[in-house]
């Protein structure tokens, strides 16, 4: 089994430019109008697949590499509504999966002995970067520990261009809880130099038939790009040569924008798609789009009490079982950060608001 687990060669990913920027077909780009934050409480929040296709954002992307794809080949699980042949969230067969990767990798790359899968993700991704791969912040893998003073210890780690994993099993160190987390990044770094990972033109017309499947769509809104299937397909094509953990980087953008209801805001101020896209596709997650974000709960908040609390209830739940279940993480993690920033904000200006004035 382990022998056909990895390609040949690990290759850097063949990068290509995005989109480029500029004005959309409806006039000058209005960077003004394309701010990620919203100034009035946007209500429906987490909508479901059908209701995003009909926003301004595009459907949902292709999942990333998950334990499915281990099971159906590298090939399959690729297009949105593609359904595991195991169940991902069961540890046993999780923990399987990604020892098996683990030791294909080590065999792939002459390793003895037991791997030291820390150090084995970092010189992944060191090896990329020397390769030529983009990486505008360096190769440098980042850990982070959930603060906690007893086990289970939960580690997350985050790779250079973003993505997001966790620590995936029971933990009783701190130690492992960061070797869990290397392990299940480094099987998605390796798999996703597989070229069933790239975005080809096959690729393209797979995932956008199934999209037209899973929302119950004719073609002629796939050559439209003011619909949401549409703006999928433009999204697809503009990123063509990335691989999937790439692609879900920068979906992962426009997700959280969809979430916070600025997709909503843009809409209404008469913003594009094409707009939308070109902008946002050159956009970094940054900390200044975090604390626009964050701004924007603290005016529902203030507005409704308890908004905060109840989404963040419910974002922690949503990050746990997909930490559990060995999937990428990002999204989940960053709407945390976004409400905890938000939970800071409200913080301070109640702080301010009691100090007594000189």
């Amino acid at each position: 089994m382990e022998s056909n687990l990895l390609p040949d060669s690990i290759r850097p990913p063949r990068l290509q430019p995005g989109i480029g920027f500029g004005s959309g077909p409806t006039g000058t780009l209005r960077s003004s109008s394309l701010r990620p934050g919203v100034t009035v409480p946007i209500a429906p929040l987490l909508p479901s697949p059908a209701s995003l296709a009909a926003s301004c954002g595009p459907p949902p992307p292709p999942p990333p590499l998950q334990l499915h794809s281990l099971y159906g080949g590298l090939g399959a699980g690729l297009g949105p509504g593609a359904a595991g042949h195991c169940n991902p969230g069961n540890p046993a067969v999780l923990k399987e999966a990604v020892e098996a990767v683990v030791r294909s990798f080590a065999k792939h790359t002459q390793g003895y002995g037991r791997v030291n899968v820390v150090e084995a993700l970092q010189e992944f991704w060191q090896m990329k970067l020397t390769r030529g791969a983009d990486l505008r912040n360096g190769a440098l893998v980042v850990y982070e520990m959930v603060p906690s003073n007893s086990p289970p210890y939960v580690c997350y780690v985050s790779l250079p261009g973003g993505s997001c994993f966790g620590s995936f099993q029971f933990c009783p160190t701190k130690a492992e809880a960061r070797r869990s987390a290397a392990k299940i990044a480094l099987m998605n770094s390796v798999f996703n130099e597989h070229p069933s990972r790239r975005i080809t033109d096959a690729f393209i017309e797979k995932s956008v038939s199934e999209a037209l499947a899973s929302f119950n769509g004719n073609r002629e809104e796939a050559d439209n790009p003011n619909t949401g299937i549409g703006a999928f397909r433009f999204m697809l094509e503009s990123n063509k040569g990335k691989s999937m953990l790439e692609f879900q980087e920068l979906m992962t953008v426009f997700q959280l924008l969809h979430w916070n209801g600025s997709l909503k805001a843009m809409r209404e101020r008469q913003c594009s798609r094409q707009e939308v896209l070109a902008h946002y596709s050159h956009r970094a997650l940054d900390d200044d789009m975090r604390t626009q974000m964050a701004a924007d709960w603290v005016n529902r908040e203030q507005s409704v009490a308890g908004t905060i609390g109840q989404e963040l209830a419910s974002t922690e739940r949503e990050l746990e079982d997909a930490r559990l279940a060995g999937r990428e993480l990002r999204f989940y993690k960053e709407k945390k950060d976004i409400l905890m920033l938000a939970v800071g904000q409200l913080n301070s200006a109640n702080t301010c608001s009691t100090l007594p004035s000189h």
